[in-house]
């Protein structure tokens, strides 16, 4: 398979510092990811060998089957490595290889993404698989579910048709189209939202999200609708206001992963596992769904940059106050809080405008709230020595951004508030690390 390079340009950071990017942005950081997960790939098929694994052999075979199928239907392929439950099968399996530990992690997999590619192309193929709990994923597409006692391994046989392809294994033939759930097989289902923007809600797949005791079964179709109308309304949200970031997760957000919610308010995340995710427990409101895609797309991008171009230093053991955590931070999880709260000040800055009544003064309080908290945070940055020259450059960027967002009048009951909620939040951190210091906290800039 084609590797080829990228980097991430200088005036890519420079937009990215200053707490955007837009399309130009988010398609280098995407393509560096893409570049990664193949690098990733060619890796568990070499560590594998070299291990002499008992899966090296048909992890080889699928490498060789994706590198024929490349030619033919090079966007399939491209399209099925690019999706974040493959990148964290790559990842997780290539340092299983690496250290030995003999996880389930299973290199033969491999061949799971070439099934996908070569229904997707239609072209006829026969794979060898392992079996996992009875079933075989294949990423984007859905769940094979096989019969009782069918071996560990089984050969899968694509034979295309006019609506997609029809799947054989172990004695269980199903037809795979592109939506639709038929005995032995579950589809991963996609939201339709936009052209160019259909996430797939990916509520099956064991690589779908990184802490598996808090994700989510699949989804009942009523929770399902109730996904699909928030995301609408979010979407509306975004693209009347908020141009750019609704850009940067069109392009960038491929799948909404559904994960437990914490016992008061939301949960969401990305992960450096799989890039292109959204993890979220289920949304409330169109607005909240606007703002945690502002939050999370701000994660995403830092993540991507930080993996091509570091911007802090080795972790020195030191740990500081975060206005957003219960704990303590090292400086890389202060630099991803401080770079999700701009993004998060700067929405409300935008949406405020477009609130009536009780929704107005609230979105008033978070923007009163969380740019001072960031801006402060930056300063911790700049003062804590675990910057490298680039981070200093990065921070002192996003700073400026918020000092331009501390520009942006809000009403004296809204910043009053706003302290209030801060303080509650530094009182209860304090009591919950006496062992901790608080250095220039409360702060009352900028």
């Amino acid at each position: 398979m084609r590797l080829g390079a990228q980097g991430v340009s200088d005036t890519t950071v420079l937009a990215l510092a200053a707490g955007e990017g837009g399309a130009d942005a988010v398609a280098e950081l995407s393509a560096f990811q893409r570049l990664k997960n193949r690098m990733l790939i060619r890796g568990v098929v070499t560590e594998a060998r070299s291990a002499s694994h008992p899966g090296a052999a048909l992890a080889a075979r699928a490498y060789g089957l994706l590198a024929d199928l490349e030619v033919e239907a090079g966007e399939e392929v491209e399209r099925v490595l690019r999706y974040p439950a493959v990148g964290a099968w790559a990842w997780r399996t290539y340092r299983s290889l690496r250290s030995g530990n003999g996880t389930s992690d299973d290199p033969a997999q491999l061949g799971a993404p070439a099934v996908v590619a070569a229904v997707r192309a239609r072209i006829a193929c026969r794979v060898r698989l392992p079996v996992r709990d009875g079933a075989i994923m294949l990423p984007s597409l859905g769940r094979l579910t096989l019969p009782e006692g069918a071996e560990e391994t089984v050969d899968i046989t694509v034979r295309p048709d006019a609506d997609g392809a029809e799947l054989e294994a172990a004695g269980l033939t199903v037809r795979v189209r592109p939506r639709g759930d038929r005995p032995g097989w579950q589809a991963l289902r996609g939201l339709r939202v936009t052209p160019g923007f259909e996430p797939v809600v990916d509520d099956l797949d064991p690589y779908r999200w990184s802490a598996k005791e808090v994700a989510e079964p699949r989804l009942d179709p009523g929770r399902l609708r109730a996904w699909g109308t928030h995301l609408d309304d979010a979407w509306r949200v975004l693209a009347a206001h908020h141009a750019t970031v609704a850009e940067e997760v069109r392009l960038t957000v491929s799948v909404l992963t559904p994960v437990k919610a914490p016992k008061r308010g939301q949960n969401s995340a990305t992960s450096r596992e799989t890039f292109g995710t959204v993890a979220m427990s289920d949304p409330w409101h169109g607005v909240g769904l606007a703002a945690t895609f502002a939050h999370e797309i701000q994660h995403a991008k830092l993540t991507a940059l930080t993996e091509a171009i570091p911007l802090t230093l080795p972790d020195d053991g030191s740990r500081h106050y975060a206005p957003w955590r219960d704990d303590p931070r090292p400086v890389y999880g202060l630099l991803q809080g401080s770079y999700a709260y701009l993004g998060v000040a700067e929405f409300w800055r935008r949406q405020h405008r477009f609130e009536r009544d009780a929704e107005a003064f609230r979105a008033r309080v978070e923007l009163a709230r969380w740019r001072r908290a960031a801006y402060a945070v930056t300063g911790t940055l700049l003062a804590s020595g675990g910057l490298n020259e680039r981070g200093e450059e990065f921070v002192a960027r996003m700073r400026k951004t918020l000092e331009e967002c501390a520009a942006e009048p809000v009403d004296s009951a809204a910043e009053s508030q706003a302290r209030r909620e801060a303080e509650r939040h530094l009182d209860a951190w304090r009591r919950r690390n006496p062992g901790f210091r608080a250095n220039g906290w409360p702060h009352t800039g900028p």
